[in-house]
């Protein structure tokens, strides 16, 4: 068996391109009422790797804390896509969970067992422009320079416990609560749906990391509904390489 050369064996590390870097992406959320009241905290803990200079997620696990006790929990994987996570979500004072996964390239599962013990699954198609849960973050910035310069970006968001999804748009916006770099709305394109869905806020820093979030919550204020909040967003531990393009 022939050796290389020292020389030339380093000489080809250098060359041959390296797999993506392990990195972690942490920040934390507190969610506050209208009227400024404590509600909750959120802490993230995304792992990811490094690819041609962007941080590019793999799973984030997600607690929600009360007093400092966790009350929910919530565990994302970005195996299919950025925008496609597939989803675990617990909150057990309400005996709720949420599962999406995507048993097929087409395909989109839902399965919900709600707080009146009712347990439902859909199986629906996932169109080329479906956004899932905190996929919304990640088509931000795989949008940014669009936004940056004022455009708008369509695209379907799921909807889980109605089993579809929904036309939305994001757009630059302006907020009075936020005051951030970028400024973004989500807001659903339908008429119908514009009447019962109110929009949500989001502003970001220059560097890509969600700052702000004003609408309505995944978090259950009771049964029935869940917590309107404006959650303000702070890293922790920034990941080696950049968050956009």
């Amino acid at each position: 068996m022939h050796r290389l050369p020292a020389v030339v064996a380093v000489a080809l590390m250098i060359t041959l391109p390296l797999p993506g870097l392990a990195e972690t992406f942490e920040f934390t959320g507190n969610a506050t009422s209208e009227s400024g009241r404590s509600l909750y905290a959120e802490h993230h803990q995304m792992a990811g790797d490094c690819r041609e200079g962007v941080f590019h997620p793999k799973t984030d696990q997600v607690r929600y804390l009360q007093d400092g006790d966790e009350f929910a929990r919530k565990t994302l994987a970005y195996d299919r896509s950025p925008r496609l996570p597939s989803v675990d979500f617990r909150q057990p004072r309400f005996k709720e969970s949420l599962v999406i996964n995507y048993p097929r390239a087409d395909r989109t599962r839902i399965q919900w067992h709600a707080p009146s013990g009712e347990e439902r699954t859909w199986t629906i198609d996932t169109p080329e422009d479906l956004v899932v849960d905190a996929g919304f973050d990640n088509l931000v910035r795989e949008n940014w320079a669009r936004l940056k310069a004022g455009n708008q970006v369509t695209f379907r968001f799921l909807a889980p416990t109605r089993g579809d999804h929904y036309g939305f748009v994001l757009e630059p916006d302006d907020h009075p609560d936020i005051n951030a770099d970028l400024e973004v709305t989500i807001r659903p394109t339908g008429m119908l749906l514009g009447f019962l869905v109110d929009p949500i806020g989001l502003g970001y820093d220059r560097k890509g990391a969600l700052t702000d979030y004003v609408g309505l919550t995944n978090i259950r204020k009771n049964s029935d509904e869940n917590f309107r909040a404006h959650i303000r967003y702070s890293v922790t531990r920034w990941p080696e390489c950049e968050l956009t393009r």
